[in-house]
């Protein structure tokens, strides 16, 4: 199937969507929740895996569908097609905050690897599949696990991380170190391997935990400086760990009696 070439506009800051213009017949594919509105004329509708030409037949949808479940994506996505006879929009909205990247895979070799949950949409043709780590111990170690999200074709993909994002074009030999939660996306031609801290105390203490991706050119690389894992942690670390009201700064809200007092006085047992 020939790639959809469609136009398109990221809008916002902290809190981004992709605005993707739709010629008649032309179509977008979605991640399944991701949709954030779309004009009248464009028809939905959730198929198996990807919806893409190579998944001919049912085995092959069903074999496209268990890809995506591999990647604990949902085993549906949805296809966004124009069925007017002018331009049409529709927007997909990022789940938290971050950047939204436009990624060309056609400028790219035709293969981009990323973390399992960075694909938000794509134009119609991209297809979506799975890449094996083939080291156990990036796999154990890596911080993405054994399985990330593969897309192969030569139209345009939307790419989400958290905060803000960093491209790092690496030439042959040349090596990055990074935090193993702060990848994004590479090209195939990135070697992608785990590295130890190198000394007890900084891997105790540091705070960066006992490892960290070692990324070798040629290639290109994204990385992101808020994962997600990392701003779930903090939230959880900050939230009433019993439940009630935890108020910033105060003396009583490090003990327990303060605590349960709180409790009390904030009306929470009622």
């Amino acid at each position: 199937m020939a790639m959809d070439v469609v136009d398109f506009e990221i809008k916002g800051a902290e809190m981004q969507f992709v605005e993707i213009e739709l010629d008649p017949g032309e179509a977008a594919i979605g991640e399944a929740g991701s949709m954030f509105f779309m004009d009248s004329a464009i028809s939905m509708d959730a198929v198996f895996g990807d919806g893409s030409a190579n998944q001919g037949g049912f085995f092959g949808k069903l074999l496209g569908a268990g890809k995506r479940l591999l990647t604990g994506e949902s085993l549906f996505t949805t296809i966004y097609t124009n069925q007017g006879t002018g331009k049409q929009r529709v927007a997909f909205a990022a789940p938290y905050p971050g950047k939204i990247i436009p990624m060309d895979l056609r400028q790219l070799g035709g293969t981009l690897i990323c973390q399992k949950d960075a694909f938000l949409c794509a134009a119609r043709g991209v297809s979506l599949g799975i890449a094996f780590q083939q080291k156990l111990s990036t796999g154990f170690f890596g911080g993405e696990g054994f399985i990330m999200e593969r897309l192969d074709g030569d139209g345009l993909a939307f790419v989400h991380a958290g905060g803000t994002i960093v491209r790092r074009s690496l030439q042959p030999g040349q090596t990055l170190l990074v935090d193993t939660g702060c990848v994004v996306a590479y090209t195939p031609s990135v070697n992608f391997e785990i590295q130890y801290v190198g000394k007890i105390k900084t891997a105790l203490f540091g705070g960066e935990g006992l490892f960290l991706a070692k990324l070798t050119g040629p290639g290109e690389v994204w990385l992101q400086s808020l994962p997600f894992s990392r701003l779930a942690s903090r939230i959880f670390a900050a939230a009433p760990q019993n439940g009630g009201h935890k108020e910033e700064g105060s003396v009583l809200g490090g003990f327990g009696a303060g605590g349960l007092l709180g409790g009390i006085l904030g009306g929470d047992d009622e």
